[in-house]
């Protein structure tokens, strides 16, 4: 029987981090709106980026305890859960429209973020100088994306979609709301709190969750691979999750193939090339190939269905969903 105080734990854990994550949100937002930044700059920044401090938390925290699958496992099944089981559920709901720039911009680099995961554990160690060619990756494609967001003309952005995004708490146009008319203006001081009582609560919200998960774990049986590869991974993917779900839910579900895409990127670049620039991440007995194989296969079932300027259907959403429950199958049985 899995004892209470442990799933307490872990689901406090997850609050926080969401909470964390929307205080560090909003007051970076400020802080860079205080500085004159535009907002679909600071919705390609601060709140991308803030949408990936989850995982982050959880994966630095637990690499530096030498929990390595954890730390692993959080960002391969962080990255299998928005791609299958978010975009999947998303388009159960109401298919999301691709927006062929998408296409020819964004999902190249994700299929290459993706298959770059098991070429560089090719010899079982993720090192620091790797750990930082991510950090750079994330860089570089954090520069290309605002060069790109600086032609678009504000007609462009869809009103709409920007109100939804702001309600649903999606990563790149949220914030444009975020740093424009959505939210009453606070003062610099304020934002700056906010912020670092948004970072505080990450840390101890991370504590909580990954101790709760662990213990969770260690009592009906499961491996810390497993761990992360499940109960952590959608834990920290639970705002994408939830937001989502909203927006598809209002009528916006386009916003969720914009997420699903940015969150994977930086989980791959930015998450384990932190995470491995502070501590080397090694494989390990107990983290097989499959999960490594399993992450590049959904990435490239995502693609296929995003093909294209089209709507995905609520058949391929379903056959998203199956293949994310047929890679924790194969996970646990291989």
């Amino acid at each position: 029987m899995v004892p209470i105080f442990p799933v307490v734990k872990l689901l406090v854990g997850i609050a926080i981090l969401y909470w964390g994550a929307e205080w560090l949100i909003r007051g970076s937002a400020g802080i860079a709106r205080g500085f004159g930044v535009k907002p679909l700059v600071v919705g390609l920044t601060v709140v991308a980026y803030g949408t990936s401090a989850p995982e982050l938390a959880v994966a630095t925290k637990t690499a530096l305890e030498h929990a390595q699958p954890i730390a692993l496992g959080t960002v391969i099944g962080s990255c299998a859960a928005n791609i299958s089981l978010i975009l999947g559920l998303t388009a159960l709901i109401a298919p999301p429209t691709v927006d062929g720039r998408i296409i020819r911009r964004e999902v190249p680099v994700l299929v290459g973020s993706a298959i770059a995961v098991p070429i560089l554990f090719r010899d079982g160690v993720l090192s620091r100088v790797e750990g930082a060619l991510l950090v750079i990756c994330a860089v570089i494609f954090t520069i290309a994306t605002l060069t790109v967001s600086a032609r678009i003309a504000p007609d462009d952005l869809d009103a709409d979609d920007v109100e939804a995004a702001a309600r649903s708490g999606e990563a790149e146009l949220a914030g444009a709301s975020i740093g424009g008319k959505a939210h009453a203006r606070s003062s610099p001081t304020m934002s700056a709190l906010m912020s670092a009582l948004g970072l505080v609560l990450l840390l101890a919200g991370s504590y909580l969750f990954v101790e709760g998960g662990r213990k969770i774990g260690e009592s009906v049986g499961m491996s810390e691979r497993m761990l992360g590869l499940t109960v952590i991974a959608i834990g920290t993917a639970l705002p994408e999750l939830i937001g989502s779900l909203v927006a598809a839910s209002r009528g916006h579900s386009a916003l969720a193939v914009g997420s699903v895409i940015g969150s994977n990127l930086l989980n791959v670049f930015l998450v384990l090339g932190v995470t491995a620039c502070l501590q080397p991440i090694r494989l390990g007995e107990r983290m097989h190939l499959v999960d490594l194989v399993g992450l590049v296969v959904i990435t490239l079932l995502g693609v296929v269905v995003l093909r294209g300027s089209r709507k995905i259907t609520r058949l391929e959403g379903a056959l998203l969903v199956a293949a994310y429950v047929a890679f924790i199958v194969c996970a646990a049985l291989l």
